[in-house]
């Protein structure tokens, strides 16, 4: 009897430990990081852009996904019913396909989080039944190999680690969320398996990872379980990159080797970002998420010069990264959907994948808690607004895989119609983008703010309102009111909060200069920084009102001398946003190449609540050149100018009004 009550307790301590709500990523133990993760849903969108986005994944977005991947167009479901036995058929998708589906799931649940509907969790109860029936004895599942019978771990580019990481990310949020262990004890079950695979460290499985979100998922199932075999397996996978000989051989393949893949080079010895942008990006996440835990220098040291040359030599105006489908790396290997030379940025051909570009985010994201540095939000920001939202149209429902800045229907023919596509498409074969976009915009309110040591960090802006604990276990509740990123005012008011001092951090963007900061309408008394957060700590008290005004001036960007393909252009960029233009906006017989933006051009900013769903647009008068597009090169001869009045648009809201012509990066007119 004693036993049996020991056995009892110990049970109800672990699905206590399991069923705690916390973070999207659950860094609130992590000894090494500066911020800590909210609670999901504790922040809530109330109003404005991001209320308005989240409405849309929540009644459009989800839904239409879920009718894709569990009918017979995305097939994911099925390939989970076929290998449980509960229908005849053969696997259909790509072999990363089981992946998609745990992320869909995952948005599932943030919406849940936010709206309680138990419809949803009904329905994800069936799914998780179905994958748990389609899971071997050993805890080995993956549809894409148990359906055909292939070899297990037989080919690294079959995405096993891909499928891995997804399924113990989605089964901890789910943990997180509902408190309940079903789908967790499938993903325990999974790793566990893995485990004793990789951690004897088999010589034929020493290459081994493609896209390795294991790596992000292992060190979430180790946070949610507090089983240490789980970070140590995770930290194995790091180590392993860079230590065998690169040469084709049938685990490894032989096309996707040295760069492409991460492992010419140590991780802790790489200097400059090579090879497949998300399978980069992804490595780089985990392996944060690895420090996190671990505090180890070299790491971070690693982690520092990667993100530094990610974003300041690799990266476009918009946040997104991979420059070209396919290249080769510095070090001369063939890449795919990769990283190329630094300040090399073309702008017809740029790739982009939107996955690549989440990637850059969700990195930034754990860089930012690490840190707690204002400059990893602002590329937060910078993705969210722009080349994530890009993948994705106003209504919800049809998507691009790779994000150019310039499109041009005669320039050239599409060069791989399964990815790169001048309309958005409603399903993409290769279906990795559109649900890791779906519950980037699903779990978003789970970035705007972090607990701090003594307070919490505004990250993000956006009406809402935020319901925590500070680190002392004191309630805190605010709101915040603002019609951000069209304009720049944005008032926080204290609803609850404890009666000694604490602080309150506001971001303030480096494009923001000239910010000031009132607490209940008088100067906060602060040196308002752009590029830092700014530090208010006072004793507050219920109805107190801090008042932030980002002036939100239309600027003029243009590219470091080294970038050519930008050379003597200039972008359009407010705020956060980055403005393109497209065809629908210009004359029948003008195309996108004829447009040039004089520098002195007077640039008006209008909002527009009923157009591409509520945007500012800036309206400026251009000048338009016919474009001699008949021959390679010809004779500049007297240019004639034609003035026409047009509008420039929101860089994500494109390609929303039909085929149309696009660029971000325009000639100037110097006069």
């Amino acid at each position: 009897m004693k036993r049996l009550m020991l056995l009892v307790i110990g049970v109800l301590l672990m699905n206590s430990s399991f069923s705690q709500d916390h973070g999207i990523i659950n860094n609130s133990t992590s000894p090494n990081v500066n911020f800590k993760s909210i609670n999901i849903g504790d922040c809530q969108w109330t109003e404005g852009f991001w209320a308005d986005k989240f409405k849309v994944c929540e009644e459009t977005m989800v839904p239409y996904m879920g009718e894709l991947l569990c009918g017979d167009t995305g097939h994911a479901l099925n390939n989970f019913k076929i290998a449980a036995g509960l229908k005849e058929g053969k696997h259909k998708g790509m072999k990363w396909h089981d992946g998609d589906f745990y992320k869909w799931m995952e948005a599932e649940m943030y919406v849940y989080a936010q709206n309680k509907d138990e419809n949803i969790l009904a329905d994800l109860d069936q799914y998780i039944d179905i994958i748990g029936k389609a899971q071997q004895s050993d805890g080995y599942l993956q549809t894409q190999v148990t359906i055909p019978g292939l070899k297990r771990y037989g080919n690294r580019q079959y995405h096993e680690m891909y499928n891995s990481g997804h399924l113990y990310t989605s089964a901890c949020i789910h943990n997180r969320i509902t408190g309940k262990t079903n789908f967790l004890d499938i993903a325990i079950k999974h790793a566990d398996n893995l485990y004793e695979t990789f951690q004897p460290q088999p010589e034929e499985l020493a290459r081994f990872g493609f896209n390795q979100t294991q790596i992000m998922g292992l060190v979430e199932l180790y946070r949610t379980t507090k089983d240490k075999k789980y970070l140590e397996l995770a930290e194995l996978f790091i180590n392993m990159r860079g230590k065998s000989k690169v040469q084709p051989d049938k685990t490894a393949g032989y096309k996707f080797i040295g760069d492409m893949v991460q492992e010419r080079t140590p991780l802790r010895d790489e200097k400059t970002a090579e090879g497949h942008a998300v399978l980069a990006l992804y490595f780089y996440a985990g392996a944060a998420d690895v420090y996190a835990e671990t505090g180890e220098k070299a790491l971070i040291d690693a982690l520092d010069r990667l993100w530094d040359n990610v974003v300041n030599k690799k990266m476009y105006v918009t946040g997104a990264c991979g420059q070209t489908h396919h290249g080769v790396s510095s070090h001369v290997d063939m890449v795919h959907e990769g990283f190329i030379n630094e300040y090399m940025m073309p702008n017809l051909t740029a790739y982009n994948e939107t996955c690549a570009n989440i990637c850059n985010s969700m990195f930034s994201y754990r860089m930012l808690g690490i840190h707690g540095e204002s400059k990893y939000a602002d590329i937060m920001e910078l993705v969210l607004f722009n080349s994530a939202l890009s993948g994705i149209s106003i209504e919800g429902k049809d998507y691009f895989y790779a994000n150019p800045l310039r499109v041009c229907h005669h320039a050239h023919d599409n060069p791989d119609a399964a990815t790169e596509f001048d309309e958005r498409i409603p399903y993409v074969e290769c279906f990795c983008c559109p649900p890791n976009l779906v519950r980037t915009i699903a779990k978003v309110s789970g970035w705007a703010y972090s607990i701090t040591n003594n307070g919490v960090a505004v990250n993000l802006y956006g009406g809402n309102k935020l319901t925590t604990e500070l680190l002392d276990g004191s309630k805190l509740q605010l709101s915040q009111v603002t019609q951000y990123p069209w304009n720049g005012a944005v008032k926080i008011t204290m609803e609850e909060c404890k009666k000694g001092a604490f602080q309150l951090m506001l971001r303030i963007p480096d494009w923001a200069q000239g910010s000031k900061i009132l607490v209940n309408g008088k100067d906060a008394g602060v040196d308002v920084k752009t590029g830092t957060y700014v530090t208010i700590e006072r004793s507050w008290k219920k109805g107190d009102v801090v008042s932030l005004d980002m002036p939100m001036d239309v600027k003029l960007i243009e590219g470091n001398p080294l970038i050519e393909e930008v050379r003597n252009q200039v972008a359009v960029k407010r705020g956060p946003v980055v403005y393109c233009v497209e065809s629908p906006d210009l004359p029948k017989d003008a195309g996108i190449l004829d447009v040039y933006l004089p520098v002195k051009s007077n640039l008006k900013v209008t909002y527009k609540p009923d157009f591409l769903g509520g945007v500012s647009t800036i309206s400026a008068d251009v000048k338009l050149r016919k474009a001699n597009t008949n021959t390679m090169y010809s004779e500049l001869k007297e240019v004639e100018w034609e003035t026409y009045k047009t509008q420039f648009v929101p860089y994500f809201s494109w390609s929303n009004r039909g085929k149309s012509e696009m660029t971000v990066w325009i000639p100037i007119v110097w006069e």
